[in-house]
C-alpha cells in the first residue's frame, strides 16, 4: 500500500524512506535510512535500504534513541527477595556442588518464589519472577510450566543427588545436637503414582495422601533433611528407611511414641555416634519394675511444677520419668467426668487408684546419661517441628501436591524442603531483629515486598542512595533492622550548655591589680 502524501511530507532525516507497517498491527510508519544505490549491469540502479531509524506516529517523526532497548525492566520488588537471599546463599552453594548451574538456579528460584508468594501456581512463576529482584540475583531461570515439570521429574529421578545434598547438611550436625524426627500427611489424589495411598486418617475423609518425614536440628532451629513415603506407610516402618537412606550417623534422635527404638536397633549398632531419646507407653512393664513413679526431685527453672525420677536399667540404658502436676489435675478431671456419664461403666476405686499414679506422666528411654532437665526441655521443644509443619501447610500453602508421577512428587517435595528451610531461617532472623514483636511474619513479608528499587551496579544498598521507588520510610527501617540497607548517618547529638566564645586573636592588655600608685612628688 502506498504511503499517504501527508505522511511522506512529515519532516524527517535526509536520505530516508517511509514504509507502511500498519498491516503488522503497529499502527506506525517505519523510517529507514537509505544506505546506497546498487548498479545492475544492463539494468536500472536499485536503492538499498538500511536499518529503521525512527517511526512516524500521529503525524510526528519519533527517532529511535541509541542505547534504549525495548522490554527492558530496570526496577523490581527488592525487599522480600533480598531478605530471602540473605539467608540462602550457602544453600545455593550446596546445590551447585550437586546439581548443574541451570538446575541449581531453577531450584533456588522456585523455592524463593514459593516463600515470597505462598501458594503460587506453576503458571504464575514466570510473571512473578520477572517482577522480583530474584530475577537479578538468579538470571536466565527457565520457569515455564513444562520446564518446571521437567525439573521436578529430573530432581526426583536422582535420589543419590538429593542424598548428597542432605549429607552436606548432616555433616554440620554435632554429636550433642538434638535431632527431632516427625512426620506429616499431605493430600495427593493422583492415580498415576505409587506414593498416593489411603492413610488411616485419610480413609475417613475419602482422600489419598503421601507421607513426609522431616529431621529437625533443635540447636540450629531448622530442618536438616526430608523424605517422601507412601501415604499408607506407618511412621514406625519408615523410620529405619529414613535413617538409612539419609545416612544419619550422629546426634540424639528425639521422636514421638510412633517411632519405637526397636525399629532402628540395627542402625544404632552400626552408627555409634547416633543416640536416641524416645517416650515409652505408660503400660510398659519397665516403669513398674523400676518404680519410676517414686519421684526423687522437682525440676527447677521450668515454667511448670514437674516432678522427676531417673534410673539406669538392665542393658545400660536409662529411664527418665516426669509428672506435670497441672496436666495431672486435668487428666484426673477428665477421667472423673467420664465416670459421671450416663453410658459410663460403674466407678471402680481399684481402677481409679491404679490410673491416678500415671496422670500427667511421661517416661523416656535413652542410651545416654543425661541431665533430667535437658531431657524434659528437649522433648518440650518438639513443638518447634510442629511449627515447621504449620509454616509448611499454612504460610507456604504446600499442603497439597499438584504434580502426578512418583519422580515429580519427590522432586517437588525437595524444592518444598528448600522453601521450608528458608522460611525457618527468615523467622529466626526476623525474631532476632525484634520485627515480630508487633507484627506477623506475613505482614512483614508484605511490607518488604512493597520496597521497590532500581537495578544498579553498586554492591552496597543505602537508604539514601536515590534508587528506591515509592518505598515508605518505615519499610526502610525494617530493611535496616535486617541488615539489608545501610541507614542514613545521624548527626552527632548537640552538647548541652552555652557554646563557648572564641578567643580573640589579639590579646587584650591586662588590667593591673590593686590600687594605682599615686604620682611621686617632684
Amino acid at each position: 500500500m502506498a504511503v499517504p502524501e501527508e505522511i511522506r511530507k512529515v519532516k524527517r532525516p535526509v536520505n530516508t524512506i517511509v514504509e507502511d507497517n500498519r498491516n503488522s498491527g503497529s499502527g506506525e510508519y517505519s523510517v529507514r535510512e537509505r544506505v546506497c544505490v546498487e548498479y545492475v549491469k544492463g539494468g536500472n540502479p536499485r536503492p538499498k535500504n538500511g536499518k529503521v531509524v525512527g517511526h512516524i506516529t500521529n503525524g510526528v517523526y519519533v527517532p529511535i534513541v541509541d542505547g534504549v532497548q525495548k522490554d527492558e525492566t530496570d526496577m523490581f520488588s527488592f525487599g522480600a527477595s533480598a531478605f530471602v537471599k540473605s539467608v540462602s546463599e550457602d544453600i545455593f552453594l550446596d546445590l551447585l556442588s550437586v546439581y548443574s548451574i541451570s538446575e541449581a538456579t531453577g531450584i533456588i528460584t522456585l523455592a524463593s518464589l514459593k516463600v515470597i508468594k505462598p501458594g503460587i501456581s506453576a503458571s504464575r512463576m514466570r510473571s512473578e519472577y520477572e517482577r522480583q529482584f530474584i530475577f537479578s540475583y538468579y538470571p536466565n531461570a527457565a520457569l515455564s510450566e513444562n520446564t518446571i515439570g521437567e525439573l521436578y521429574k529430573k530432581i526426583g529421578m536422582s535420589g543419590k543427588r538429593r542424598a548428597d545434598f542432605y549429607s552436606r547438611r548432616l555433616e554440620k550436625v554435632e554429636e550433642d545436637h538434638h535431632l527431632i524426627v516427625d512426620g506429616m500427611l499431605k493430600q495427593d489424589n493422583s492415580s498415576v503414582n505409587d506414593l498416593s495411598a489411603f492413610s488411616r486418617k485419610a480413609r475417613v475423609r475419602g482422600t489419598k495422601d503421601v507421607s513426609l518425614l522431616y529431621l529437625y536440628d533443635l540447636e540450629k532451629m531448622e530442618p536438616v533433611c526430608a523424605e517422601v513415603f507412601p501415604g499408607n506407610s506407618i511412621d514406625a516402618s519408615s523410620y529405619e528407611a529414613f535413617i538409612k537412606d539419609n545416612n544419619i550417623e550422629k546426634g540424639i534422635l528425639i521422636t514421638d511414641k510412633g517411632f519405637p527404638v526397636s525399629m532402628i536397633a540395627k542402625g544404632l549398632k552400626e552408627r555409634p555416634g547416633l543416640h536416641f531419646l524416645t517416650p515409652i507407653k505408660r503400660n510398659d512393664l519397665r516403669i513398674k519394675d523400676n518404680n519410676m513413679f517414686q519421684w526423687t526431685g522437682i525440676l527447677k527453672g521450668v515454667d511448670k511444677q514437674v516432678l522427676f525420677s531417673k534410673k539406669q536399667i538392665k542393658g545400660g540404658r536409662f529411664l527418665y520419668a516426669f509428672c506435670d502436676k497441672s496436666k495431672a489435675n486435668k487428666e484426673e478431671y477428665t477421667y472423673l467426668k467420664k465416670a459421671e456419664g450416663v453410658k459410663a461403666d460403674p466407678f471402680s476405686p481399684d481402677d481409679y487408684f491404679g490410673a491416678k499414679d500415671s496422670f500427667g506422666t511421661i517416661v523416656f528411654e535413652s542410651d545416654q546419661d543425661l541431665d533430667p532437665k535437658i531431657v524434659y526441655r528437649s522433648y518440650a521443644d518438639r513443638w518447634q517441628l510442629e511449627l515447621v509443619f504449620d509454616r509448611y501447610k499454612n504460610d507456604e500453602c504446600l499442603d497439597k501436591t499438584g504434580v502426578h508421577g512418583d519422580y515429580s512428587v519427590c522432586g517437588a517435595e525437595f524444592v518444598n524442603f528448600i522453601s521450608t528451610l528458608i522460611t525457618m531461617r527468615l523467622l529466626r532472623k526476623a525474631a532476632d531483629a525484634s520485627l515480630l514483636d508487633n507484627s506477623t511474619f506475613g505482614d512483614l513479608m508484605d511490607d518488604l515486598s512493597s520496597a521497590w528499587r532500581k537495578v544498579d551496579d553498586s554492591e552496597t544498598v543505602r537508604s539514601d542512595d536515590g534508587q528506591w521507588v515509592h518505598t515508605r520510610n518505615y519499610v526502610k527501617d525494617e530493611l535496616e533492622a535486617l541488615g539489608l540497607s545501610v541507614p542514613v548517618p545521624k548527626p552527632e547529638p548537640k552538647k548541652r550548655g552555652r557554646k563557648k566564645k572564641d578567643k580573640p586573636l589579639v590579646d587584650k592588655p591586662k588590667r593591673p591589680r590593686g590600687r594605682p600608685r599615686k604620682n611621686p612628688l617632684p
